[in-house]
Order: structure tokens, then C-alpha cells, then sequence
């Protein structure tokens, strides 16, 4: 389809952390479980994990 990046390089971009935060926000606004954040992405955020910002993320930078 063209994307310049895909899922996790997009993630790690954003930030994990804010991406967490904008999850977060949805699911408790909408309570839609499609909103729920993956334990994975908490996991890495606890750990310090956020993306580019760290040097890591999904990938190492």
C-alpha cells in the first residue's frame, strides 16, 4: 500500500509512551477493547523502552 514506514517504526517514531497515553485515553473515553494497549507496549514503556527518543524501541537506534 505504499507506506512509508510500517507499524513499529511508526510506533517507535511517535513514542511509546505517547502512543500508550493516546491508547489509554480512547479506551477510557470509549471503552472499546479494540483501544486496549497490548501488555507488550506497557511492558516496554515500564522498562523504558519509548523509540527513537531512548535509542530504543521496537528497533534499536
Amino acid at each position: 500500500c505504499n507506506f512509508p514506514m510500517g507499524p513499529f517504526a511508526l510506533l517507535d517514531l511517535v513514542g511509546l509512551d505517547t502512543s500508550l497515553a493516546i491508547l489509554d485515553a480512547l479506551y477510557d473515553e470509549f471503552r472499546d477493547p479494540n483501544y486496549a494497549a497490548v501488555p507488550t507496549l506497557r511492558r516496554m514503556v515500564a522498562a523504558g523502552r519509548l523509540g527513537r527518543k531512548t535509542k530504543q524501541g521496537f528497533y534499536p537506534y
